[in-house]
């Protein structure tokens, strides 16, 4: 039996509270009426054409999407754009479209968590903190044993789906580290806070030149982690199977599929 998609929206209210979110943020219901029938939820990343027309195609009544498509501001959502293309495509489709965005990332089992406990850390905490006891922004823990760098970073290639971009590392290949600490998606803003600078490595994405070269050089002062930075897509991709698990038990009579579909957004690379 279908649910209504304000039982749905319920359910993902529990699990990713909207008041855990940045303020910046713009989490929640971006199209789709609270009467409507779900009995089919499908799960991405990006709202983007591919992961829309794959949702559609499968025949999903919900399309929840981590990064929100209207996080900025929008002037017009004509279809020679492509927010309001995508917009067109879901409201003729009868598709609603949720996103979980920092709301999700926060929660004691949201997209950092998710990428540490892969890792196989233990002792795992949260960088910053909220109000809340485990949860916050990005998390910190130890790996049984100390690995070098390298390892690691080969433990990370194997874990996350593969992207043009690869995985990139400041460091040196044998150095052993131990403490990691880990922000799935953006994560530069926390490259001087206590936990990331007494951690052995930092692993985040979308790692800007100035901030990454400014870390690497009090890294090798001794000062600071060494870097491993991946796509921003599949640091969070793999916290999908997290939140459909957990939609499964929360909603056991639909059918909750996750996106194969990469959306990183590179298709190639080229290096000499």
């Amino acid at each position: 039996m279908p649910y209504a998609l304000s039982d749905v929206l319920a359910v993902t209210e529990r699990l990713w509270p909207a008041d855990g979110a940045e303020s910046w943020d713009a989490p929640g219901l971006v199209a789709g009426a609270p009467g409507q029938s779900v009995s089919s939820i499908h799960l991405v990343v990006d709202a983007v054409t591919e992961s829309l027309d794959e949702a559609i195609a499968s025949g999903a009544d919900l399309v929840i999407a981590h990064h929100p498509l209207l996080l900025f501001g929008v002037k017009s959502v004509a279809e020679t754009h492509y927010k309001g293309s995508v917009l067109a495509k879901l409201i003729r489709s009868q598709t609603a479209l949720l996103s979980a965005h920092t709301n999700a990332d926060v929660v004691a089992d949201g997209t950092s968590a998710v990428l540490a406990e892969r890792l196989g850390l233990a002792g795992i905490r949260p960088i910053a903190p909220s109000a809340a006891p485990g949860t916050g922004i990005g998390r910190v823990g130890e790996l049984p044993e100390a690995v070098s760098l390298g390892r690691l970073a080969r433990t990370l290639a194997d874990v996350l789906p593969p992207t043009a971009g690869g995985i990139r590392v400041a460091g040196s290949y044998d150095q052993p580290v131990r403490t990691v600490a880990v922000c799935g998606g953006a994560g530069d803003s926390l490259l001087a806070h206590p936990e990331v600078l007494a951690a052995d490595v930092y692993i985040t994405a979308d790692l800007r030149h100035h901030p990454a070269s400014e870390a690497r050089e009090q890294h090798l002062l001794g000062a600071g982690p060494a870097l491993i930075d991946v796509s921003h897509w599949a640091s969070e991709w793999l916290w999908l199977d997290t939140a459909a698990a957990q939609l499964r038990h929360e909603l056991p009579e639909a059918s909750v599929t996750v996106s194969e579909v990469r959306t990183d957004p590179w298709d190639f690379a080229i290096v000499r």
